[in-house]
């Protein structure tokens, strides 16, 4: 019995799909990307459509599914999302030049593509606002790098990190996807989980440094990356592994990538991935950007930066003369309100320039994108313009010197484009009229060939003087010129027989031709296509003018992103009410009404003010902590965090929401706020509070800002409290640094008196007729108890428990004062299942006083002012006259 036969089609793809493991195949076949066998089955079910079945192979039926070309990005977008990559498999001929082949000859396929979630490029499947990081890390001889890479951008920076920084890195970062050596898949693995991104493991080979380094010397076109710095071998490793992997993905079209920027590890704040959760710096904790600090303070109105913005946010600088830089520059805006707004009207019409080079440089690119590069450089010179105009500080009039020098290409595009030119090239229309002579001339074939053939004919029939002259038209002779037989003896002689040429008799025209008509016909039925290709040109020659000048255009896109951020911070301090903070090289934290802008921003919705509070941690050697208590729902944590993220806004370059700010650099911020476990893992939410603050003890230098919050709350009270003692006892005595520390432990606060760097305070409250009121006011001192039965109360808890409860604790603190012997036996005597108590009664009055009856009479919905103010008079009266 003969084996079953493998058309050619399927082995075809057979082979491009073993080419492509790992990968599902999409195989371009018409209009549609085609999808067989097991990647059809994966790929419907994540994409919801019909599965269907085309054919057999070896005697099974074959699976498949498709998408629509013209919608293959949406369906592409989808697959990333729920961690798939892509190999996009292309028709690389014309159906009919495989048919010269044979019948039976199979259209050429290749991949063009890997699409993967680090090497998205199309705008569709971009976060305008935010980097999409490809990055990679590398360890050779016990050093490790990290390198990271936006295609989109063109952004590449390098930096020194172990294996105990990845995790902190690449919480700042967010990349979609993470490279790393197969020989170290297992250590970095729980790590980028983490982080949420994709792990894509590489082979040693990809790692390999000298490799590397001849891949980038290529990739920059330059014989020694000297120029951009002195790489250590590690560094070399991982930007290799990335130039590898998007040689391998882009099949051979490596993306307009900027010179390599080498970050120094000290250079920005550290944060660790717990504290930019618990702070929620660009993420909630209910896992979506709404509620963040980001979208509370981002008044950007650019994507560029918008991302750089998140940026800052996510690794303020520690370096004071750039800091003091850009507050002056948003001191300066703030200052000039008027020109501020000209600046922000001019750059809302300002294009994502850096994604539309780099969709340019990878041949992704279209008409659109070059109108991208026009539009934002023509708004680019007016913004230098109202910039060199004034007297701005340095770091404006830097940006303003790379946002000019563009004069010659912004003419070229603008006498080259129309106004509002289509998405894809192919679509033709994009070039101006006059731009091209030949284009316009063909485009009038195309679009007025009527018009063009009459032209002729009115120039025949004066050359021949035959009114009944035609040019007419079949699918047979194409166009022809036509008399009546009494006319043929006239255009078969001399002088016009050297001109028409005859072509046809027949009973009674005689039909006729010219070499211009001819030349008229080839051109008029080939217009269509003559005019796209004549575009096709012309686009490739703008796309090489525009690729010659991507330095100084990624230099000014990222100049505009610089004065749009500016600019923003100046209006967002103008609106809100910020403050310029003092910034130094001291230890101090001199916070005057401090404010956490996320609540603040929430309770303006509902019409509440925030009350704004005071934090003073001392300078000097001396370490400054203060011990906060108070009962929940008083707003210590929003305390604690509030000052955190003044110091994180401050070093970014921000202005911050106080009276006044007086912070000494910052190098690292540690958040110990909140609980939860973290099942996948293993860990309990005490085993998880632990984890963190051993990398707060471990890691904290005395220049550091830490907030801690109920240590200890996750375990017995006894044991608890011991911890936090320790804790704290350790942040004041090892680390040295500027702490707050949140407590319960009411017990803590002796250690006010004993250690020398810590101060007690306390959120205020209030009693009133059995009910606690927050005042949410931060003063000197201790709580004397945490008024947690109360807070039960307010959150709803059932009046017998809260009762129960009530009884308990009196119980309990009777018998801390009377001995453990006697409060465990208190607290037997207590009925430990009765029946719920009845409500009890309202208290009756022995009698309404005539201020009770007049005040109950009243309405004052129904009152008009006058009769309001009078109602007032009236009563303030009464109880001057001594009414009970």
């Amino acid at each position: 019995m003969s084996e079953p036969t493998v058309t050619p089609m399927m082995a075809q793809y057979l082979a491009i799909r073993e080419a492509n493991p790992g990968a599902l195949l999409f195989y371009r076949m018409g209009d549609f990307y085609e999808m067989f066998f097991d990647d059809a089955v994966a790929a419907a079910a994540a994409l919801d459509i019909a599965l269907t079945k085309r054919g057999q192979h070896l005697g099974q039926d074959i699976p498949m599914c498709g998408v629509p070309v013209h919608a293959a990005e949406g369906y592409l977008l989808t697959l990333i999302r729920k961690g798939f990559r892509v190999a996009i498999a292309e028709q690389m001929e014309d159906p009919a030049e495989a048919k010269k082949r044979g019948a039976k000859s199979v259209v050429a396929r290749d991949v063009v593509r890997l699409v993967t979630p680090g090497t998205l490029t199309e705008e569709s499947l971009l976060e305008a606002r935010r980097h999409n990081f490809l990055a990679a890390w590398a360890e050779v001889r016990d050093e490790g790098a990290l390198a990271w890479v936006d295609i989109s951008t063109g952004e590449f920076r390098v930096m020194p990190c172990s294996l105990v920084r990845l995790g902190p890195e690449l919480a700042r970062l967010a990349p979609r996807e993470v490279l790393v050596s197969e020989a170290r898949e297992a250590d970095c693995a729980p790590l980028v989980a983490e982080a949420r991104a994709a792990l894509t493991p590489l082979s040693r080979a990809s790692f390999d440094s000298q490799g590397g380094e001849r891949r980038l010397c290529a990739a920059f076109a330059v014989g020694s990356l000297e120029a951009f710095g002195a790489f250590g071998r590690a560094e070399l490793s991982a930007m290799g592994a990335i130039a590898d992997y998007l040689d391998l993905t882009q099949r051979g079209k490596l993306p307009l990538l900027r010179a390599p920027l080498r970050e120094s590890p000290g250079g920005t704040m550290q944060i660790d991935a717990a504290t930019r959760r618990n702070l929620e710096l660009t993420q909630a904790l209910s896992g979506g950007r709404d509620g963040s600090l980001l979208v509370a303070i981002d008044r950007t109105v650019t994507a560029p930066g918008a991302r750089l913005l998140e940026r800052r946010i996510s690794a303020p600088s520690r370096d004071l003369g750039e800091i003091r830089a850009r507050h002056a520059a948003v001191r300066f805006l703030l200052g000039e309100p008027r020109l501020a707004e000209d600046l922000r009207a001019d750059l809302r019409r300002v294009p994502d320039m850096d994604r539309a080079l780099s969709r340019l440089a990878l041949d992704r690119g279209g008409p659109r994108d070059m109108a991208a590069i026009r539009n934002g450089l023509e708004q680019a010179g007016r913004i230098a313009a109202r910039l060199t105009a004034s007297e701005a500080p340095h770091l404006l009039t830097d940006a303003a010197t790379a946002l000019v020098g563009h004069d010659a290409l912004v003419a070229l595009l603008d006498a080259a484009l129309v106004a509002e030119p289509p998405l894809l090239a192919r679509d033709g229309g994009f070039v101006a009229p006059g731009h091209d002579a030949g284009l316009d001339e063909t485009r009038r074939l195309r679009d007025e060939g009527r018009g063009v053939i009459a032209g002729m004919q009115a120039e025949y029939i004066a050359q021949t003087g035959i009114n009944s002259l035609k040019i007419k038209h079949n699918n047979v002779l194409g166009y022809f010129i036509e008399t009546t037989v009494t006319h043929a003896d006239r255009m078969l002689a001399p002088p016009l027989s050297e001109t028409f040429i005859h072509r046809q008799t027949t009973a009674g025209q005689v039909r006729f031709t010219t070499l211009p008509l001819s030349a008229l016909e080839t051109r008029i039925l080939n217009a269509g296509a003559h005019a796209l290709e004549i575009e096709k040109r012309i686009y490739d020659s703008l796309r090489g003018a525009i690729l010659d000048q991507a330095g100084p255009i990624g230099a000014a896109a990222r100049a505009l992103a610089e004065i749009d951020l500016t600019a923003a911070f100046a209006d967002l301090a103008a609106a809100e009410d910020w403050v310029e903070p003092v910034i130094d090289d001291s230890r101090a934290f001199e916070i005057e009404g401090g404010r956490h802008p996320v609540v603040e921003l929430a309770l303006k919705r509902t019409g509440e003010p925030f009350i704004a509070n005071d934090c003073a941690l001392s300078d000097g050697e001396t370490p400054a902590i203060w011990l906060l208590t108070g009962p929940n729902m008083a707003g210590k944590s929003t305390f604690l965090r509030q000052n955190a993220i003044i110091a994180l806004l401050a070093q970014a370059g921000a202005f911050v929401p106080a009276r006044s700010a007086h912070i000494g650099l910052v190098s690292q911020l540690f958040s110990r706020v909140g609980a939860a476990d973290d099942l996948a893992r293993g860990r309990s939410t005490f085993m998880v509070e632990m984890v963190e603050t051993a990398a707060i003890l471990n890691q904290a230098d005395d220049r550091a800002l830490v907030i801690l919050d109920e240590i200890g709350r996750g375990t017995a009270t006894y044991d608890g409290l011991s911890i936090a003692w320790a804790v704290l006892e350790h942040l004041h005595a090892t680390n040295r640094c500027r702490a707050l520390f949140a407590t319960h432990y009411h017990e803590m606060t002796a250690l006010g008196a004993k250690l020398s760097g810590v101060e007690n305070a306390t959120v205020s409250v209030k009693e009133w007729d059995g009910e606690v009121i927050f005042l949410h006011e931060v003063r000197k001192g201790a709580a004397d108890r945490s008024y947690g039965v109360q807070v039960a109360r307010l959150a709803g808890l059932p009046q017998s428990v809260v009762d129960r409860a009530r009884l308990v604790l009196e119980a309990l603190e009777s018998g801390e004062r009377e001995g453990a012997a006697r409060k465990q036996a208190m607290i037997d005597d207590l009925p430990l299942f009765r029946a719920a108590p009845a409500p009890r009664p309202a208290p009756t009055p022995a009698g309404a006083s005539p201020l009770e009856n007049r005040l109950k009479a009243l309405h004052p919905d129904e009152m008009t002012p006058r009769e309001a103010l009078a109602a007032l008079y009236e009563l303030k009266g009464m109880v001057g006259n001594g009414a009970p």
